[in-house]
């Protein structure tokens, strides 16, 4: 892994760029992933396939659907990613938890996605269900993701991604613990990670040089988060541990009654946060869209992909 950038968006404020760091049209486009989540109601679902048929054009090497806190979304979930993969031209990635299901009722739903013509799954212990402080394995379910991704490959020749935590998973007992619970969920099968979103660039380059020490070698996908409400964000970040780093702050300051503005901003963020990224040898990202097509056209637009032919 090149090292020789290893500088974050804070030069915009404190100092030079990075010297020699490739402008864009020096760089291939990188491989893209958009993430949706499932509607709750008819105008959110239209909204929802805006988005699809917006961002369907570009080519992702797959879209994944979030799976709800308890399994709150399971009917919804299956059904939007059964439908993408009946009329879309995109491949489907079905999100899939160990939370509030024996491990026969998630089987099951991972048959019915195999059915369905869906062969990808993001493979997640899940948050703990509303009301409750920390998670509980159900009774007779799959008790860890590691657990869940065996269960996986016993049913079928899925891809399975599964997540990672570059600033550590707030219910880790430590960094270490952490990153050896990512080693397991590899060792039983995941073909790839998706990291939690972030901000800085170093914190995912160091966090990868930790993996390769560890002997992970699948690939670890940074998860791309490009930031509209700046004050949602920092509540959000507070608590599931992503740091926000105060020079963000500063580029939003004074722009909480000017959506237009943030929405460019947030742009100019995200796609040099790839940059610097792609500066350092990586091609992939996958895209935390919150159903907001515009926005993540727009940053994908600046890295340089293009709609391609039909």
């Amino acid at each position: 892994m090149d090292q020789a950038y290893p500088g974050t968006l804070q030069r915009w404020l404190t100092g030079p760029r990075v010297a020699g760091l490739p402008v864009p049209s020096e760089m291939p486009p990188p491989k893209l992933s958009f993430e949706f989540f499932p509607p709750k109601n008819e105008a959110l679902e239209q909204s929802l396939w805006a988005a699809i048929r917006r961002l369907e054009p570009l080519g992702p090497r797959f879209v994944s659907v979030t799976y709800g806190a308890g399994g709150t979304t399971r009917t919804r979930t299956h059904d939007t990613v059964a439908r993408l993969a009946k009329e879309t031209s995109l491949t489907p990635a079905a999100h899939l938890t160990c939370v509030g299901a024996t491990t026969a009722e998630v089987d099951e739903v991972a048959r019915a996605y195999l059915e369905a013509g869906v062969r990808h799954i993001v493979a997640l212990r899940g948050d703990p269900p509303a009301g409750a402080s920390q998670y509980t394995p159900h009774p007779g379910g799959y008790a860890q993701a590691e657990d869940l991704v065996r269960g996986l490959r016993r049913i079928g020749d899925f891809d399975i991604s599964v997540g990672a935590y570059p600033e550590t998973h707030p219910a880790a007992a430590s960094a270490s613990a952490d990153l050896d619970f990512l080693k397991r969920k590899i060792d039983a099968g995941a073909t790839r990670a998706i990291t939690q979103y972030f901000f800085d660039t170093d914190i995912y380059l160091r966090f990868i040089d930790r993996c390769a020490a560890a002997g992970i070698t699948v690939p670890i996908v940074p998860g791309i988060l490009p930031v509209s409400n700046f004050s949602q964000v920092k509540k959000f970040s507070a608590m599931c541990g992503a740091s926000v780093p105060a020079w963000m702050g500063k580029l939003f300051e004074g722009l909480d009654e000017d959506a237009e503005t943030r929405r460019m901003v947030s742009a100019a963020i995200a796609a040099e946060q790839v940059r610097l990224l792609q500066a350092n040898g990586v091609d992939e990202f996958h895209f935390y869209t919150l159903n907001r097509a515009d926005l993540t056209y727009a940053i994908a637009h600046l890295l340089g992909a293009r709609p391609k032919a039909a």
